[in-house]
């Protein structure tokens, strides 16, 4: 029998025979077959941001799993060296990008932190909750937030008082519905968000401007919730099932819901993992990035105005290359607007620091990062920034603001409002033909 003569202590790899796993929470642990799914090939090393800065084993995604794999094989347990580990990964997901085996890091590393949250101080512990389980799924504590915000800002600290964004319009809702401009091409349902809403709103009014001048109508769920993203990232994994629970509800029976920050879409279309049934699978097949979905779909005609730049540095949000791998379509439809240049950034595919509230929990490593993107893009000498998602346009425009850059973070859809409302009068479709291709590269 193979083995059986193997000298006394050796065994196959694999959890000791009188060891029972040590998660503190087994029905939310990683699983046993994501941990398997890693070989410790280590390719995953240079393209982590924690391990580029640090030098670390333990800040890489091998290591990580390392750790994972001990609690899992009762040979530690969830304290707080684990939850060092854990805390300090941005969950960026670059390392699965070039994962050879597929190892599905993004979705063990919410699990993980689920065994981490009773660790925290009450003090930390009490701030999460208000923040994910009150605050973020309830609109009229935003807008109460919103409202106070003046006031607020001073008792902040001098760094995340940096990073706190405009308030939008308090008195202002978006349309429940609005019309195609010409022929009708179908109709979207709009994700409008929690921080993206209240703080981003103009980005969502020029993600519906620039549907409906494309043909598709556009209507926008009123009992719809915040997507769940930042609890399910920070081990709050039961608030990102029943927030996801509300969508389910709000957007039943819509074909196609449009998203236009990159966190939110990327976590929508794994809702299958989090709620295993075919009506969360269904869902998640629906989500499209707002930008691959008029790039895909095509435009009724590319815009024929100027946005009043030229030149456009292009900031690929981790989750949006990642997790949705969208590079080429918002590159290409940007350079379809007429005198626009499109800018790669150097190592632009490392992440920026924002991470969701990783800028306010590690602020050491994500200023670091913070420092190295903010350099990135300046040395582009570009007009504008484009940024497709919230956290990393409140961390770029920081970072701008704190080398005295002038210049601008925008959505990319933005732009191609701006573009599309310099366009002379005569440009507006009253009945489209076949929707311009949009080239691939």
């Amino acid at each position: 029998m193979l083995g059986a003569e193997m000298p006394g202590g050796v065994r196959f790899v694999g959890p000791p025979p009188d060891r029972e796993p040590a998660w503190r929470f087994p029905l939310d642990a990683p699983a046993d077959e994501d941990l398997a799914a890693c070989v410790a090939c280590g390719l995953c090393l240079p393209h982590c941001p924690t391990y580029r800065v640090t030098g670390e084993e333990s800040a890489s995604p091998r290591g990580r799993i390392t750790a994972m794999r001990s609690v899992a094989d009762g040979l530690a347990k969830p304290d707080e060296a684990f939850a060092r580990f854990m805390d300090l990964c941005l969950a960026c997901r670059a390392c699965e990008d070039v994962c050879p085996s597929h190892v599905p890091f993004g979705r063990m590393m919410e699990r993980a932190r689920v065994q981490i949250e009773p660790l925290g101080t009450r003090r930390a512990r009490f701030l999460r909750w208000l923040g994910l389980d009150v605050a973020l799924p309830r609109k009229k504590v935003l807008w109460l937030l919103a409202a106070l915000q003046p006031l607020g800002r001073v008792a902040l600290r001098e760094r995340v008082r940096a990073l706190t964004p405009k308030r939008s319009e308090l008195f202002r809702r978006l349309p429940a519905v609005t019309e195609p401009a010409g022929q009708a091409r179908g109709t979207v349902a709009l994700l409008s968000g929690c921080v993206q809403d209240r703080w981003f709103r103009e980005v969502n009014r020029a993600t519906i401007r620039v549907l409906a001048r494309n043909g598709w109508r556009v209507v926008v769920p009123r009992d719809q919730a915040c997507c769940g993203a930042l609890a399910a990232h920070h081990g709050r994994l039961d608030t990102a099932r029943a927030l996801a629970e509300r969508n389910l509800r709000a957007f039943a029976g819509v074909d196609v819901v449009v998203v236009n920050a990159a966190g939110c879409g990327a976590h929508l279309q794994e809702l299958g993992d989090l709620i295993e049934t075919d009506e969360a699978r269904s869902f998640a097949s629906k989500v499209r990035d707002v930008m691959e979905f008029l790039h895909d779909e095509g435009l009724v005609s590319p815009p024929r105005g100027r946005p009043g730049f030229e030149r456009v540095a292009y900031h690929d949000a981790c989750h949006a290359l990642r997790v949705q791998h969208l590079r080429e379509q918002p590159r290409s439809l940007l350079r379809a607007v007429e005198g626009v240049e499109v800018l790669d950034v150097p190592g632009g595919d490392v992440c920026c620091g924002a991470a969701g509230l990783y800028n306010v929990l590690e602020p050491e490593m994500s200023s670091e990062l913070r420092r190295r993107k903010t350099d990135a893009v300046e040395s582009t000498g570009a007009d504008v920034v484009a940024s497709a998602n919230p956290g990393c346009t409140l961390q770029i425009a920081a970072g701008l603001r704190e080398i005295g850059s002038g210049m601008q973070v925008l959505h990319p859809v933005e732009i191609l409002d701006r573009a599309y409302a310099t366009e002379p009068s005569e440009a507006a479709p009253a009945a489209p033909g076949e929707p311009s291709q949009i080239p691939s590269a």
